[in-house]
């Protein structure tokens, strides 16, 4: 598909993130997707990202300015971020300034008392847990609720996010509009699943080592199944350690049962994760609400999908727009273990059930272009402005 030709030569954009490569993860992966579509689209684009390690840098088809802040949310780096956007405000006075996560908008918040500071337009977007961490400080809901009233645009990855965000800040109503998610462009072209290899039936999950992405159900589920059950499938879990104690606590309690193996396989870079993908049966990722972290959409339930891998998923959040329920995969109610173990026993014992909902999902998979969600955030943001 050809990009469209745009009617005349649009403002730059500058795209600011705390989460960049070498960050992973489902913003990572958004803001540098947002940003190829964006230069295919015509766009004059600049990445400010955070610091990173030397020699880790990628060529990218847009120019990457790293700052010299580590990209937390704490108040230092929200002074330095800030500080950055002051320099260079002439730069940002006419251009587009697009925030997609919360880290640079809680550093654009200290600064949009200042009308000298505030680009002409400015561009957001949520993902969920963000919306609930600002609504439950009354400082930040005040400081978030003005930032949103100066948006030209604000965006969500699903109806669910949207509506969380209308919850606590009904000002939005008016400037609101999805950018869903979409399948990264390295995967653009999935190859047809090779001739497996591996002897047992794999279930795999992808993310990040953390309770809310739910990997201890998970294998707490499996554990549940029968012994001969267990004896023919393995569980395979990617994603790095987080902080705590989590991944130990999963070690544990895979040992507490010899008949199921589980293989941990740490961080695995991007371009590598297709052959695991390939080697799996099942796909499984049942994240849960913990505290006021919510799953918003969940991009690697497309990258499953789009190598034909069913999926076994908790309905929360925006789950249930990634993944269609007895389409794509099957969709477990949270705190239902037995119904959990039940849909991946299901999976197990029936190979057809498992080919029809992958075959389903590498069409469900192929449905959204990240060109479109671009024209959606900057196009229509200039005619707005």
């Amino acid at each position: 598909m050809s990009a469209p030709s745009l009617a005349k030569p649009p403002s730059p954009v500058f795209l600011i993130t705390h989460e960049f490569y070498p960050v992973s993860g489902g913003i990572a992966t958004f803001a540098e997707e947002i940003a190829k579509a964006s230069v295919q689209l015509g766009y004059d684009v600049e990445v400010w990202a955070q610091s990173a390690p030397a020699g880790v840098e990628k060529k990218w088809p847009f120019k990457v300015r790293r700052l010299p802040l580590k990209g937390t949310h704490d108040l230092i780096c929200q002074i330095k971020l800030a500080w950055q956007l002051v320099a260079h405000r002439r730069e940002l006075r006419n251009a587009t300034v697009y925030l997609p996560e919360p880290g640079p908008m809680m550093a654009m918040m200290l600064l949009q008392f200042f009308k000298a500071f505030r680009p002409k337009r400015l561009v957001l977007t949520f993902h969920g847990t963000e919306i609930l961490n600002f609504a439950r400080s009354p400082v930040r809901r005040w400081l978030a609720g003005r930032l949103i009233r100066h948006a030209t645009r604000v965006s969500t990855l699903t109806t669910y996010t949207q509506e969380l965000l209308l919850e606590h800040f009904p000002s939005a109503a008016d400037k609101t509009f999805l950018t869903p998610g979409a399948l990264r462009s390295d995967f653009a072209v999935v190859r047809e699943r090779a001739t497996r290899t591996e002897d047992k039936i794999v279930i795999l999950t992808v993310g990040r080592l953390h309770p809310r992405k739910g990997q201890l159900i998970t294998l707490q589920a499996l554990q549940m199944l029968s012994k001969d059950v267990r004896s023919r499938i393995e569980y395979w879990i990617v994603g790095g350690r987080n902080k705590g104690n989590y991944e130990d606590l999963l070690r544990n309690q895979a040992a507490m049962d010899r008949a199921l193996t589980v293989r941990f396989f740490g961080n695995i870079p991007d371009g590598e994760l297709a052959d695991v993908y390939n080697r799996a049966d099942i796909f499984a990722l049942t994240s849960v609400a913990h505290g006021v972290s919510v799953e918003g959409f969940g991009l690697v339930y497309l990258e499953a999908a789009a190598h034909a891998l069913p999926i076994v998923a908790h309905n929360v959040g925006g789950v249930a727009e990634a993944v269609r329920d007895g389409v794509t995969g099957l969709l477990v109610t949270p705190d239902r273990p037995a119904e959990l173990a039940a849909a991946f026993e299901k999976l197990i014992h029936d190979s057809a059930l498992r080919q029809r909902l992958g075959v389903a999902g590498r069409i469900w998979a192929m449905r959204n272009r990240w060109e479109e969600n671009a024209t959606a955030l900057f196009s229509r943001a200039e005619e707005q402005a």
